[in-house]
């Protein structure tokens, strides 16, 4: 019998989690990183950091830590090579990285380990914002192009309710507990739970 027996990974997600590529293993400020980003994740309880180096708007290194499954391990190994790979990838097409990609990339993972590949692509955005911050570029910070404003009030987009669902929130009650979306004038409230069942559909049926 095999010792992996209940184990549902795919083999590049096996691959990554027991041989994680460009993990930081020197101090953090001896690598002297150009940008640092940090996140963690309520729903499951991983949290993650990432550090870039970057010349010529290019990534061309990225190192990282985390306290989390196999899925966010994977998962951010996966992003490192993904970002690194031929020199590095530039800067805007680092920042549009989403979890699909990641996902794709490793031949999927099981529906309740989606949301772990949020981690890697948020601190990625995070440390390219602390990136631009630190070099005086601020007004290149932005937030994920064509986010369409479901809750106006609190101007909450479709891609907020996406992020939530893929971090695990599974009930309405829980989406407007985390984001108060809904609790200005209300309108938008039918909406969002037709769209965070969409979401539920894709990511988790």
């Amino acid at each position: 019998m095999e010792n992996n027996v209940g184990w549902n990974y795919s083999d590049i997600v096996k691959d990554h989690f027991l041989k994680p590529r460009n993990i930081l293993i020197i101090p953090e400020e001896e690598y002297k990183a150009d940008g640092v980003g940090y996140v963690g994740s309520p729903a499951c309880g991983d949290m993650m950091k990432i550090l870039i180096k970057v010349k010529e708007n290019r990534i061309y290194d990225m190192k990282w830590l985390t306290f989390g499954c196999a899925s966010a391990i994977g998962s951010t190994s996966m992003l490192s090579e993904m970002v690194t790979e031929n020199g590095g990838i530039t800067l805007e097409e680092a920042y549009k990285i989403t979890p699909e990609m990641i996902m794709n990339k490793l031949g999927g993972l099981p529906a309740n380990k989606i949301h772990c590949s949020v981690l890697g692509d948020k601190a990625l955005r995070e440390a390219i914002n602390d990136y631009y911050i630190k070099n005086n570029m601020a007004n290149k910070i932005k937030a994920q192009e064509e986010a369409i404003i479901v809750c106006e009030c609190l101007n909450i987009t479709m891609e907020d309710i996406k992020m939530e669902v893929l971090e695990g929130v599974k009930d309405f009650k829980t989406l407007q507990e985390r984001t108060k979306i809904g609790t200005g004038c209300g309108k938008c409230i039918e909406k969002v739970k037709d769209i965070q069942k969409q979401f539920l559909d894709k990511y988790f049926n």
